[in-house]
């Protein structure tokens, strides 16, 4: 089999129920995903060689086919097709923020991208991440897209923010605050005392 098939010399790709121009929306936003896919994979790297935890490498990892299922549910048009990413996929992310919340220093203020290798590397992967969030609601705007693809999407970032503050936090690198920042991080104790 050949690695190259020629089919996209015109500018045209594939999707599941039909042909797209490679600059659709559509392709942009799980073109964005593979993107996102490629930095996790070096920050599972830089996280085996700092030793980071073998239970964010497995996120990372498990991470990287949920990716995959992203892709593929996006690339589908047809209204029949069964779709891989689900609620419950969302809420394994819900559940690993909350854990790595409770693990991490209290947030009080907006930080810095940047810390260790690991940390900047998910800063970095959280950036483009909501590049392909912003590129998966244009595609929404003129046909349908896969909603539990948008949450995934939406929570993956919030899921590589609190996974670089644990990088750094394991480290023993405290995150940089952002020197102008107000105090907009608040518990919901601290919301009712202001009341």
């Amino acid at each position: 089999m050949k690695l190259y098939t020629k089919q996209g010399d015109h500018g045209d790709t594939s999707v599941v129920g039909g042909k797209r121009n490679k600059g659709d929306a559509r392709i942009e936003a799980f073109g964005t995903f593979e993107e996102v896919n490629a930095l996790i994979g070096k920050a599972q790297l830089i996280a085996a060689e700092e030793k980071s935890g073998s239970d964010l490498q497995k996120d990372l990892e498990r991470i990287q086919h949920e990716l995959f299922d992203c892709g593929s549910d996006t690339a589908d048009i047809r209204p029949e097709a069964v779709k891989k990413v689900t609620a419950s996929t969302v809420e394994w992310l819900e559940h690993r923020i909350d854990q790595y919340t409770k693990e991490a220093p209290a947030l009080k203020k907006f930080i810095l991208p940047g810390g260790t290798a690991l940390a900047a590397e998910l800063h970095l992967a959280r950036t483009v991440c909501r590049r392909a969030e912003r590129e998966l609601v244009r595609a929404g705007e003129t046909e349908d897209v896969p909603a539990p693809v948008l949450m995934y999407m939406n929570r993956l970032s919030d899921y590589l923010f609190s996974a670089a503050r644990i990088a750094n936090s394991r480290a023993g690198t405290a995150d940089v605050e952002y020197e102008r920042s107000a105090e907009v991080f608040t518990t919901e104790q601290e919301r009712k005392n202001k009341k």
